[in-house]
Parts: C-alpha cells; structure tokens; sequence
C-alpha cells in the first residue's frame, strides 16, 4: 500500500487516512489504488468492527481527482487512441464506494477540510460524518465538465432530496459546515481542532457496539430506499431473526436484566 494511504487497526477499529496535505489529498492514481486497497482490506477483516476515514492536514479532507496528473493522463490518451483514463471510475472510484458504503460495519468520516468532486462522494458513503466547522463541501464536477461519479448520483439524492441535490450538481459551490449540517450532509459539526478527536470518538463506540445489528441497519436502509413498504417488511423480518441469533443480543438482553452494561463481541 502506498503511503499516500495509511491504513492502521487497533481494538477492532480501522483508520484509513489520505495522506497527500500537500496536494490537498487529491486523488492520483497511486492514492487510488491505495484506499482501494485499504477500504476492501477493512471490509475483509472480520477484527475490524468499524472503519474511520480521515485524511492529514488542515485544509482538505479530498479535493477529488488530482487534475493535474489527469491531464496528462489524457494527453496520453489522445496519442494513443485509448480512453483509459476515465476508467478510473469503474477500476478505482466504484470499489472504493462499495466497500464503505456496503460494510457490514459502520464507516465514520472524519472531514477536516474541503471535501470536492470524489472526495465528497467518499464522505456521502459513510454512514455518519464528523465536519469540521472550517469544513465545507463542493460537488466540482461540472466545473472540469464531467457528471457525478464516486456514488454521488446515488447518494446526494438520497441525504439532500432530489431537487436539492440536482441543484449542487448543476451549480456546484461551497457549502459551509453549517449548511451542511441543515442539509443533513453533516451529522455533526465541531470546532476543526477536535474533529479527529470527536470522529474517533464515535468510531470506537460503534467499533464496541453490537456490529451484526448495526450491518442490519445499514442492509435494511438501503433496501427500504429502492423496495415496497411490504417488501421492507419482510426484510425487517428476515436481519431481525438474524440479530435475534446472535450473540451480541444474547449479550445485551443479559446485561439488561442485569442492569449491566452489555460488553459486545461482535458475533
């Protein structure tokens, strides 16, 4: 793994952090790949009960694409004939938002600074996002010509509303942590100082919690988005017998009678 990407696991919570400050954390390939590799490792390893996504530095969370390894990357592209560079966003960007998004874990992100473009899209594929109050977020796209990708498609319909998010996507601009915050974009938003501290701190509580149920949320949330009322239903029936079998409520219906607090597993 390259070290524009740090990937550390410690009592059962991944830390992947970007690790380009300099360049803002934009996005060149070799950081690609990398949190690639970090993401799917974090999904893969069943010690890792929660994942945190953070990046280094003050300014910028992800900027996005790294344009000006892009452009050149283009120019190649035009000698030769080939359009390789824009499958950057089955090869990189896809399995990145899968495997945050489609953890059978909680992800947290920690957004320090500017989320841009694909950075943005990572945020939106954490299940709960700590911004700092300097943070802001920007959907960019448009601006270099090109359409949403990382997820965002999906995901900014579905936390904004649609005619909000057509509106940032068609206008991209800055919008404030505040406005984040009202927009649903941010769960909570904290001075800049402390957003690594307070993002971490919600990791390990999750990374502590009840993990099958917490997969089961995230499962039956995103099906409820795209299926029946009837259908969710039933699909509330099915991961309720399924958290109903595991350990971790056996745990807690323990602890509860007990007037203890339940020490999960994680099973």
């Amino acid at each position: 793994m390259a070290d524009t990407v740090l990937y550390e696991v410690s009592d059962g919570l991944a830390t992947i952090t970007l690790n380009r400050p300099e360049a803002m954390n934009a996005l060149n390939v070799a950081t690609k790949v990398a949190l690639r590799e970090a993401a799917e490792e974090a999904v893969r390893d069943t010690a890792v009960r929660a994942v945190l996504l953070t990046a280094a530095g003050e300014r910028a969370f992800c900027v996005g694409q790294d344009l000006k390894e892009h452009i050149g990357l283009l120019a190649q592209d035009r000698e030769t004939g080939s359009r390789l560079t824009m499958s950057t966003v089955r090869e990189h960007y896809n399995p990145i938002v899968r495997a945050l998004a489609g953890a059978a874990k909680p992800v947290v992100a920690a957004v320090n600074g500017v989320a841009a473009g694909a950075g943005f899209g990572f945020a939106l594929a954490a299940d709960y996002r700590v911004v700092a109050d300097t943070a802001s977020f920007n959907t960019s796209f448009v601006g270099v010509a090109l359409t949403g990708d990382s997820g965002i498609s999906w995901t900014l319909p579905r936390v904004v509303g649609p005619s909000r998010a057509a509106d940032l996507l068609l206008f991209p601009r800055s919008i404030s942590a505040q406005d984040a915050l009202e927009l649903g974009i941010a769960n909570k938003v904290v001075p800049a100082a402390e957003v690594r501290a307070e993002a971490e701190k919600v990791a390990r509580k999750l990374a502590s919690g009840p993990t099958m149920a917490y997969a089961a949320i995230k499962e039956a949330m995103a099906f409820g988005l795209t299926h029946s009322l009837e259908e969710t239903l039933d699909k509330e029936d099915e991961l309720q017998t399924r958290a109903g079998q595991s350990e971790d409520h056996t745990i807690a219906v323990q602890a509860f009678v007990n007037k203890e607090k339940p020490k999960y597993l994680g099973r």
